[in-house]
């Protein structure tokens, strides 16, 4: 386990200092690494790069690009040089990337090729107006018409290649610099379920106490362990768990830079054998759902998992089956971003399967709660982490839901030039309005409900929690993903997109039929109040985030009809 260091800055710097000759970072499907040696000299030469070109401490850098090692370096570079790393998703439309990158006031703008083309030269040339250039992570090769600073930029390249081949640790040591508990850090873009993106600005001591909580809770990773980032890193899961926290600890990351699809993952599993993944619920649930479930429903499985003590047998199998799906190695899952289903999380706690479910969000950088696989319970998200605090708005916190407020070293200072969106959730006390609703039961396990603005008012003022019906909707076949709202007359409509592969040969009188089964077999197990009257196939997949949450505000009873013709 790394020393107690006091600054992200002090992590990084052992880290590079002790574990120099292992491998740090490897793009997957590359032949890129970089071992921890590598990764000082590459600090060094951006460390030359930005000072070449003027840029200060606490500048403001964009990066927008795929996941890569590149990247990973990029960002080690900025937080040593004092920068503030503004991380947008690569995944965003074009016309969002320039006006984020704008509106955060970049100084530089990073990317790769994928980003350069979605970008296109129009674009670029109306970024390149306002920073003082636009580089390839990596290479620092300028895109854009040269400009006078792009000029100096490129004069700086060989004096810092030069340099960082001869003496690292000369020029990088003395350039690390000194940041305050509240000095920002990462200015990190959310995706805009619920509208436009904010940039969450997260300060030393958000970034310090995740690393330091991490340090501490998952205490199974050693020095040389390989690790998966699958997670964007524009997230900040992704960054903190995948990232940070494993190179703290001499691990050698490895980068998925193709589309993560079940089987790019699968054939990574395979080839990292990781004692830890972190992922979305959603990678997991299809692998289940397509591996798994289809074998129990075949006989003689269907009829031996029903008795006592041979199933004990078979849930043994299955779960030495499905660690050796995941590498061999697995000794922990941690899910999170979205709730599991109910089935799915059923299963694997049957098999004792090393999962649990994670709670945070961006705004606390991201961690808000967490506990290890053996002591979590079903729905639960984890305990308060370490240096947070908890409280629910409501007359009985462990029984009846209330909105959830958190407080301490994890939380942001603020959204980015937006005060009136800031002062929505910050109380001057420093608690934090998360948005979401849920209980803390009296073991200190949190529940989640939903989220505030998506709660339904039902007809006698009773609360409907549309996500958990979601979550029973789209465990039954055929529903690929589902939608609850307010519908006409303040009727309950399910929006159902039905899964295209399972559904291929049907008529669309057998999809509508498919559809009304599937909320028949949920409204037997809802109350009264929280029965779906009305059912609308959808003809295409919902619109999604980057990070593949539904667009919620697009979908409401007259847009639906507009949608769907």
């Amino acid at each position: 386990m790394p020393k107690h260091q006091s600054t992200v800055n002090e992590y990084i710097v052992q880290a590079l200092a002790e574990y120099g000759n292992l491998p740090a970072l490897s793009n997957l499907h590359s032949d890129v690494t970089f071992s921890y040696g590598d990764t000082a000299r590459e600090i060094g030469r951006l460390h030359l790069f930005f000072n070449g070109i003027g840029l200060k401490k606490g500048d403001h850098v964009a990066i927008c690009a795929r996941n890569s090692a590149e990247w990973g370096v990029a960002f080690l570079a900025l937080v040593t040089y004092g920068a503030v790393t503004v991380s947008i998703l690569a995944d965003f439309q074009a016309d969002d990337i320039k006006g984020l990158t704008l509106h955060s006031d970049a100084r530089l703008l990073m990317i790769d090729t994928h980003t350069a083309h979605a970008l296109g030269d129009e674009r670029m040339a109306e970024i390149n107006k306002s920073v003082l250039g636009i580089v390839e992570l990596g290479s620092l090769t300028p895109y854009a018409e040269p400009a006078a600073v792009t000029a100096q930029t490129l004069a700086t390249l060989p004096l810092a290649t030069e340099l960082a081949e001869t003496e690292p640790s000369v020029m990088f040591l003395p350039k690390v610099a000194e940041l305050a508990p509240d000095d920002p850090v990462v200015i990190n873009y959310t995706s805009g379920s619920t509208g436009d993106p904010k940039g969450v600005v997260l300060p030393e001591r958000s970034i310090w106490s995740n690393i330091r909580y991490s340090i501490d809770g998952l205490t199974f990773l050693n020095p040389g362990d390989g690790t998966i980032c699958m997670l964007p890193l524009a997230h900040m899961f992704g960054l903190l768990v995948d990232l940070l926290h494993p190179f703290v600890k001499g691990c050698h990351i490895h980068f998925v830079t193709r589309t993560p699809s079940p089987a790019v993952i699968m054939d990574a599993f395979a080839s990292v054998k990781p004692k830890l993944i972190v992922s979305v619920p959603l990678v997991i649930e299809k692998i289940i759902r397509k591996k798994v479930f289809p074998q129990l429903e075949k006989q003689p499985l269907k009829t031996l998992v029903k008795i006592p003590g041979v199933c004990s047998i078979i849930y043994r199998k299955l779960h030495n089956k499905l660690i050796d799906a995941f590498g061999g190695n697995l000794q922990q899952l941690i899910l999170g971003g979205a709730g599991v289903s109910a089935d799915v999380e059923s299963f694997l706690r049957k098999i004792r399967f090393p999962f649990t479910v994670g709670y945070g969000m961006t705004e606390a950088g991201p961690l808000i709660g967490y506990a290890s696989w053996d002591e979590q319970r079903a729905g639960t998200c984890g305990h308060i982490v370490d240096r947070m605090a908890i409280r629910i708005e409501s007359k009985d916190p462990a029984n009846i839901p209330g909105i959830i407020y958190v407080k301490g070293d994890n939380v942001m200072t603020g959204y980015y030039k937006n005060r009136k969106a800031t002062d929505a959730v910050m109380g001057a006390d420093g608690w934090m309005n998360t948005g979401d609703i849920g209980t803390v039961g009296a073991d200190g396990l949190i529940s989640l409900r939903g989220r505030d603005k998506n709660m339904i008012l039902g007809p006698s003022g009773q609360n409907i929690y549309p996500e958990e019906i979601e979550a029973k909707l789209n465990a039954v076949a055929p529903v690929a993903e589902s939608l609850v709202i307010d519908g006409d007359k303040g009727q309950l409509t399910a929006l159902i997109y039905l899964d295209p592969e399972a559904t291929e040969k049907m008529s669309d009188g057998e999809k509508s039929a498919a559809a009304a089964q599937a909320v028949k077999k949920v409204n037997a197990s809802l109350a009264s109040y929280e029965q779906l009257r009305d059912v609308v196939v959808m003809k295409e997949e919902f619109e999604k985030t980057p990070k593949r949450s539904i667009r919620r505000f697009l979908y409401t009873a007259d847009s639906v009809k507009r949608i769907n013709g």
